[in-house]
């Protein structure tokens, strides 16, 4: 058994790329879903009739369908329609929408738990329009749900692993050329779901650690 792990160690340098490319295109789906998901939460609370219709499909559709089947969509249905993405790019598009409907629900939900009073008091101040959302409004909203979104950031990187079926070089990918010249399936897929379960921990942990650094009050209790 101890030679079968050696072998499978021969490939590290692949493993670790993997991860490593894993975590990066989580992270910077990550950082534009949650761009794009505090625009369209804020967008459904502007009142537009049209607009908010359009955000509501928008986020319904995606978490009534898999990720895998919105996964093949972009990368083998857009063609259709004459824009052709290269594998990395397709995966990258396909997560940042997939988070983002995820997200608009969060930071929906921490926004209207906002009381009115802020925003008065934000105008009484003087504050403009802009001031008020990002300082009075949003960042109170952040530290409410941060945990939901440190936990949904998480669910969707373990999820991204299906990239790899379009050709996506992750960790999920290197894990079945490994497994395909080693044919030590029983190895490498422990070896594979250990690193997921650890890169999971970390990012959650390194994340939960953001959180009570950009919001003190939320540790205190304040």
């Amino acid at each position: 058994m101890e030679l079968r792990f050696l072998e499978v160690l021969r490939y590290a340098d692949l493993l670790l790329w993997g991860a490593l490319l894993s975590v990066v295109l989580a992270t910077a789906a990550g950082v534009a879903g949650l761009l794009l998901g505090i625009l369209c939460a804020e967008g459904q609370r502007l009142g537009h009739r049209g607009l908010t219709w359009a955000i509501r499909a928008y986020v319904e559709f995606i978490r009534n369908t898999p990720f895998l089947v919105q996964l093949f969509f972009v990368f083998f249905g857009l063609p259709s329609l004459g824009l052709r993405l290269d594998a990395l790019s397709a995966a990258l598009i396909a997560l940042v929408l997939n988070i983002a409907a995820y997200f608009t629900e969060i930071l929906r939900a921490g926004l209207e738990a906002s009381p009115a009073g802020q925003a008065e008091a934000g105008r009484a101040l003087g504050l403009r329009r802009w001031q008020i959302f990002l300082l009075v409004q949003l960042r109170p909203a952040l530290a409410k749900v941060w945990p939901a979104l440190v936990s949904q950031f998480v669910l969707v990187f373990l999820g991204s692993a299906v990239v790899s079926q379009i050709s996506v070089e992750d960790l999920t990918f290197q894990g079945q050329f490994i497994q395909s010249r080693t044919f030590r399936a029983f190895e490498i897929y422990l070896v594979i779901t250990l690193l997921y379960a650890g890169l999971a921990f970390a990012l959650r942990r390194a994340l939960l650690e953001l959180g009570a650094r950009l919001f003190p009050w939320q540790r205190r209790g304040a």
